[in-house]
């Protein structure tokens, strides 16, 4: 596998930082038209003037509009073209209006960055609403823009209702290494098999087993998944990954569950029907991905070098659905104190140990197969801090909790592979993790943080530019 073990799922993200980048300037120009509009600070339109009802309508039209729904693209143009004619209907009554010009530089800035034809049709003030019982999403959707459509005719209901689903991210790699729901990350033993996840619609298990003799660190080499059965949408189908088998189908031999929910189009431009339950394989052998649209689930599975490693995105609502016996879940709750490795969130490096090389050749096994794995097995080391920081940097290049984890696995078994683990962790998180604004935790004690509001600030600027 190499260096190139581990690709970045980024250009699928559901809206990447460059394409946010991209509509940066416009998306501002609008977000002021919007405080200029609601607020009643500087200028406020004139009576005649009904720029304010256009973007009432506008906001109305979007609000439930997302980039992973199918059809997003079309939509937001719908909606833009109509708020480009109700800017038209009222600009006599506008001249001079500095909300109704910012406006109008914001909506043409917007149709061009995103192609969207002037000419076409138009979405109307109360949306035709297509639900798809076996998509989440759509789902969602539906709660959502019922919910926003009750507020705006009743004002004087309070905003509870339903709000746009939340989702959770959980991952677990190296030796191993959890980041939970509440982005609490911890090193644990959890030698055998313990339960990640474990709710009304999905349980996700992983076995441990010990990697260097003499130390308490252990590692995944068995992950069972299994999606509870869903009435209309799926049967229960089972997925389970050890060591060197990362299958591309469920244990009964399926590749996916349910009647086509609806079609998708790929980047070459190929459509496909996607089910309510799937596996995609990105790699034979070494990374393999199962998207649970049913329940708006997706999971990565990884094998690198002799272990593997996982990533989960839940919705909230589905992550709460479970009862009292389903209390011990390390990614709602943590490993117990006693599985603990970390004190409190600081993860003391460990001293490579004289005989930690001589451990290392016993364990080396020169019949094992190497064609899953990033280095062979016996390409072990004994490393010390500087060497391990050294062989981390190749990876990772910010001194978050990654590279503090991955210093700490090479540092405890000399096993190379654990390098690309922690950065393929880092991507897979960054790819599935809803809020990025918690995307880097740096270690206890370290600079960034005790400093964790100039940390935020720096990267805010850096994005703006």
């Amino acid at each position: 596998m190499g260096r190139a073990g581990c690709r970045s799922r980024g250009a699928e993200r559901l809206a990447s930082p460059s394409t946010v980048r991209r509509f940066r300037p416009s998306l501002l120009l609008l977000i002021g038209v919007l405080s200029y509009s609601f607020t009643g600070h500087c200028q406020v339109a004139s009576p005649q003037c009904r720029i304010q009802k256009c973007t009432t309508d506008f906001v109305s039209l979007t609000s439930h509009l997302t980039p992973a729904v199918d059809g997003f693209h079309t939509e937001f143009c719908k909606a833009l073209r109509a708020y480009s004619a109700c800017t038209q209907k009222t600009a006599k009554s506008c001249r001079g209006d500095l909300v109704f010009h910012s406006a109008v530089l914001g909506i043409s800035d917007l149709m061009s960055q995103r192609n969207c034809s002037k000419d076409g049709p138009t979405s109307t003030s109360h949306p035709e609403i297509h639900t798809e019982p076996c998509n989440y999403h759509s789902r969602s959707q539906q709660a959502h823009i019922h919910s926003h459509l009750h507020v705006h005719t009743h004002s004087h209901a309070h905003s509870g209702g339903h709000s746009r689903p939340g989702y959770l991210f959980c991952g677990l790699f190296g030796d191993p290494h959890l980041r939970t729901f509440k982005d609490s990350f911890q090193t644990c033993k959890v030698e055998g098999a313990w339960p990640l996840i474990d709710n009304d619609y999905l349980s996700v298990q992983v076995t441990n087993v010990p990697v260097v003799p003499g130390s308490s660190a252990t590692a995944t080499n068995k992950i069972t998944i299994i999606f509870k059965p869903y009435e209309g949408c799926t049967d229960q189908r089972v997925y389970q990954a050890v060591t060197d088998n990362l299958p591309a189908a469920f244990d009964d031999g399926t590749v996916s569950s349910g009647d086509p929910i609806h079609t998708s189009v790929s980047a070459e431009g190929a459509a496909r029907k996607v089910r309510a339950l799937w596996i995609s394989e990105r790699s034979p052998g070494r990374h393999v991905e199962l998207h649970a649209g049913y329940i708006g689930v997706t999971v990565i599975v990884r094998q690198l070098g002799r272990y593997l490693t996982l990533a989960v995105r839940i919705p909230e609502e589905m992550a709460q659905a479970y009862d009292a016996s389903q209390d011990l879940q390390l990614c709602l709750n943590g490993c117990p104190s006693g599985e603990r490795i970390d004190q409190g969130g600081h993860l003391p490096l460990p001293r490579s140990p004289p005989a930690l090389g001589l451990q290392l050749q016993q364990l080396r096994r020169p019949s094992y197969s190497s064609q899953t794995q990033a280095h062979p097995f016996g390409a072990n080391q004994v490393f010390g801090l500087e060497g391990a920081k050294e062989r981390c940097k190749e990876q990772l290049k910010v001194p978050d909790i990654y590279f503090h984890s991955c210093v700490f696995d090479l540092l405890t078994t000399g096993d190379v592979n654990f390098t690309v683990a922690a950065s393929c962790a880092q991507k897979d998180m960054e790819s599935l993790h809803p809020h990025r604004d918690r995307w880097r935790i740096y270690p206890h004690g370290s600079a960034a943080s005790k400093y964790p509001s100039v940390a935020l600030l720096l990267l805010t600027a850096l994005l703006i530019l």
